[in-house]
């Protein structure tokens, strides 16, 4: 009984941070970005382990041409 609670509770708590993950990326792409942009940076150090500095380069946000005020969502592509 009580390890079936914890379990719907590990779902609840994961359920939420899903959702918070989802708009915040949706309503604040540019704090988004310079969050990426700024731990990419701290794990690309090079005297970071080789393997954090893979993650690094996954982490780090792609390049964009947009206008410098722009948050980077893509949207004026459609």
């Amino acid at each position: 009984m009580m390890s079936s609670l914890a379990l719907q509770y590990v779902v609840i708590a994961l359920a939420v941070i899903g959702s918070a993950v989802v708009v915040v990326r949706k309503q604040f792409p540019g704090t988004v970005r310079r969050l990426r942009t700024a731990s990419a940076l701290w794990l690309l150090r090079e005297q970071r382990a080789p393997a954090l500095r893979r993650l690094g380069r996954r982490l780090a946000p792609e390049a964009s041409a947009t206008a410098a005020g722009c948050g980077g969502c893509s949207g004026c592509d459609d």
